[in-house]
């Protein structure tokens, strides 16, 4: 399991690192918190743990922030004490608060509890990627843009979900087909052209332009701008 600790006094977030290891835990944090969205999305956690506050912006932005896109287990810790800290963490989609100072047993028997309930009843982890300035949310087959979202059917998101696994660069159209008939979408030639101008069309709704390529003879790349 990794968890994602946004905390930024060393001495707590490597004390929690070194304990959680020894239950098989990987415990990341952010790169920069100006930033904490760009690593979350690259991590996909299967936990996270927020303190309120933080360099940049407090805890609950970063709350209402992942809650936005995901619904990834989220526990407070937080030396803040006030009534009202932890009924704003709960109304904002936290599953769980821990006061400072904590005694580090109490911490992970809370965090080894939340995450049985969540992954032991077969409910995975939530996938999203950022691209573009757009999120996608593989689970909901969603792409959110500047506010605006489209739904896309299993054929569109898989065809965006294997031509972001190399994006930037050319994917075939045989690739494209022999990974769909793979994946039990049976699919031609032809049925490929038409998902893939859906595709697009669903994309340029949300302002999403240009971004998937024809390479004449060649096939489709997702790419970057």
């Amino acid at each position: 399991m990794k968890i994602f600790l946004i905390e930024d006094d060393p001495s707590i977030f490597n004390l929690i690192k070194e304990r959680f290891s020894q239950w098989s835990m990987e415990v990341v944090g952010p790169k920069d918190f100006k930033k904490v969205m760009d690593d979350f999305l690259e991590e996909q956690p299967h936990l996270v743990i927020i303190d309120i506050q933080l360099p940049a912006f407090d805890g609950f932005h970063w709350c209402r922030e992942i809650r936005a896109i995901s619904k990834v287990p989220i526990l407070f810790l937080s030396s803040r004490d006030h009534p009202m800290d932890m009924v704003m963490a709960m109304q904002m989609g936290a599953d769980d608060f821990v006061q400072k100072p904590f005694h580090m047993e109490v911490l992970l028997a809370k965090v080894q509890a939340i995450l049985r309930r969540t992954y032991d009843y077969g409910e995975k982890a939530q996938h999203v990627a950022r691209w573009n300035g757009a999120v996608i949310d593989y689970d909901k087959g969603t792409v959110q843009y500047q506010g605006k979202m489209v739904e896309l059917t299993k054929n569109e998101l898989f065809i965006l979900k294997t031509l972001l696994a190399s994006v930037d660069k050319i994917v075939s159209r045989d690739e494209l087909i022999r990974k769909l008939w793979d994946d039990e979408r049976f699919v031609n030639d032809n049925t490929l052209t038409v998902n893939v101008n859906r595709l697009r069309q669903r994309l340029d709704e949300i302002g999403l332009r240009d971004v998937i390529v024809t390479k004449k003879g060649l096939g489709y790349m997702a790419v970057t701008k």
